[in-house]
């Protein structure tokens, strides 16, 4: 299957929150005030190695920059007020620049109210927020790799027949466009596909097993499942096998080593990977732009993937798989 590639330009948890990659470790006092520009960076959680992996290009490319960061997230993508709070934490250190992938679009109104009065310039990455603060957004182009995801699943299913969708939640950025991405994919050119209602899990393994096994049980002719994100998929693998239905073709979105194995095993059909590291260093390298007062655009698409069983083993996916 040939792949294909879309660029325009969690082993820790919360024991993990607040590590410095380069530099002082303490992320504290004033981001400014030492040799190395400070940048905060505030994430959508740490329970995906999705996320572990965006520190890790964050990271590298921070120290190639000779830049300070520090990297910290809530322990669930349920804890909006969690993360306002870091947020929050994170501006009254005054860092040079903010990095921040929002739970909610609606809800850090206020905190980046606050990021342009102090001038420190904020770069959403992941989940764009729905301000015209952020200088820019690095994100993977959501839509239209839910829009693959829905093509592919159409051919596997041979374009017909019920299929569901779990979603990780309807207020992030991420959430909405990967649901309007693949419905609107399926309304637009599979008319033999029937979409159920769609199911929120949370981005939460245990509760998108048990969505899924309802599903199932409500559904028995189901014939495809969506998980749009990491905790989202591999809970719609676990409550498939837990149902013990067989003939239920699975598509996903990220990676992670359970999804990888699951479509070594043949259980999940194929999913769409993102470029976390590419994520995570496109972070970096916007903000030491904005830090420098240089111009930035509206968004840096990072680019995403997809890979079944067929190209898993291809250094180009290999190399974007987060494990």
């Amino acid at each position: 299957m040939r792949i294909r590639r879309v660029f325009a330009t969690s082993a820790a948890m919360v024991l993990a929150l607040g590590l410095s990659a380069c530099g002082d470790d303490n992320g504290g006092g004033s981001g400014g005030g030492g040799d190395q520009p400070y940048i905060a960076i505030v994430s959508k959680g740490f329970q995906h190695q999705f996320w572990q992996a965006v520190k890790k290009g964050a990271e590298e490319e921070a120290r190639k920059q000779g830049a300070r960061i520090t990297f910290e997230g809530p322990a669930t993508e349920t804890e909006v007020e969690a993360q306002l709070n870091m947020l929050n934490n994170a501006l009254a250190k005054n860092p040079d620049a903010i990095g921040f992938a929002a739970l909610d679009s609606k809800a850090a109104a206020a905190a980046m109210q606050q990021a342009k009065d102090k001038n420190i310039p904020v770069i959403a990455f992941d989940s764009g927020v729905e301000s015209d603060v952020p200088v820019t957004t690095a994100a993977t182009d959501n839509k239209a790799a839910a829009a693959e995801a829905a093509k592919h699943m159409s051919e596997l299913i041979g374009g017909k027949g019920k299929v569901a969708m779990v979603v990780h939640d309807q207020t992030s950025r991420s959430g909405i466009d990967r649901r309007d991405g693949f419905i609107e994919w399926m309304k637009a050119n599979a008319p033999g596909i029937e979409l159920l209602p769609v199911q929120y899990g949370a981005g939460d393994q245990a509760k998108s097993a048990d969505i899924t096994k309802s599903i199932l049980q409500a559904n028995p002719d189901v014939v495809g499942i969506y998980g749009s994100n990491e905790g989202s998929a591999i809970g719609v693998v676990k409550g498939v096998e837990e149902s013990g239905k067989k003939g239920v073709t699975i598509v996903g979105f990220d990676s992670g080593q359970a999804q990888i194995d699951a479509i070594n095993n043949g259980v999940m059909a194929g999913a769409i990977t993102q470029n976390p590291v590419g994520m995570g260093a496109e972070l970096i390298k916007a903000a030491m732009k904005a830090i420098n007062g240089e111009s930035l655009p509206k968004t840096i698409d990072t680019g995403f993937y997809w890979y079944d069983k067929t190209n898993i083993n291809n250094p180009e996916i290999q190399a974007v798989l987060y494990k």
